[in-house]
């Protein structure tokens, strides 16, 4: 699917053209927090949480420019914003994914954007801070890193195959049959790696550089974007209710898996 026209954005154009804009601005935004110190704290309800001041005065930015579609808008830190169209779209925006990659200038971390039809993503838009490389894609778009095409691996089988994965916040290690069939995904393939933000494993899954991504209570938000580039860039979703409101439990793969 990767040879479409990535200029193609049919009925969604200006919407994808506002979002490409939105997030290569908050690009600029995060690199001047980046700079000194970067505060942050462990949240009060999930004490695994970690929230930077950078998160906020990102998604400050990205609100303000797509509130203006009148499109209602979840968003990680500000929740649902309503808005006035009636089309059954919806924004669905992480400011920063990977935030304690950021604090703790650990490794990449990814600002997020995706334009959904209920729960359903039609396209998404990330970006990867450092790099400042951007992605897009959707179902009926293709996918697209930095306006070159990209398409999902042609791995077959398990045992060869890179699964991205990680622990969201509210993973409940408790939970003994929730830790083993963890343990039991991940045995199946031959790598396992973990990035620290699900856009970004869902963006290398698209890229074919990883062939599958798997985590179980992740946050809509979180992955929003990234499926639509998986489905853009040919691979296939497999996406079911989590624990907890906004939480899925999420495969994603080049569909060969």
């Amino acid at each position: 699917m990767g040879d479409k026209n990535p200029e193609a954005g049919g009925e969604y154009e200006s919407l994808l053209a506002l979002a490409l804009e939105t997030v290569q601005s908050a690009l600029h935004i995060l690199e001047a927090c980046a700079v000194g110190e970067r505060p942050h704290r462990f949240a009060d309800d999930l004490p695994r949480e970690v929230k930077a001041a950078a998160d906020q005065t990102v998604e400050e930015d990205i609100l303000r420019r797509l509130v203006e579609t009148r499109h209602p808008v979840l968003s990680e830190e500000a929740g649902e914003l309503e808005g006035s169209a009636n089309d059954g779209l919806r924004w669905v925006v992480d400011p920063i994914d990977g935030t304690v990659n950021f604090v703790r200038r650990l490794a990449p971390c990814a600002i997020s954007i995706a334009l959904c039809r209920g729960s359903t993503p039609v396209f998404g838009v990330i970006g990867e801070y450092p790099s400042g490389r951007l992605a897009w894609g959707g179902p009926s778009l293709g996918a697209f890193i930095d306006n070159r095409p990209i398409c999902v691996s042609t791995t077959f089988s398990r045992s060869r195959a890179v699964l991205c994965t990680g622990f969201p916040s509210n993973f409940d290690f408790g939970d003994e049959r929730v830790t083993a069939q963890f343990l039991e995904v991940s045995s199946e393939f031959a790598k396992v790696r973990m990035l620290g933000t699900a856009a970004l494993s869902l963006m290398h899954v698209a890229a074919g550089s990883a062939d599958a991504y798997s985590e179980r209570d992740i946050m809509f938000w979180d992955v929003a974007a990234g499926l639509a580039l998986v489905e853009g860039a040919g691979g296939s979703v497999q996406v079911s209710p989590g624990r907890t409101a906004n939480a899925l439990r999420v495969f994603a793969s080049n569909g060969l898996l």
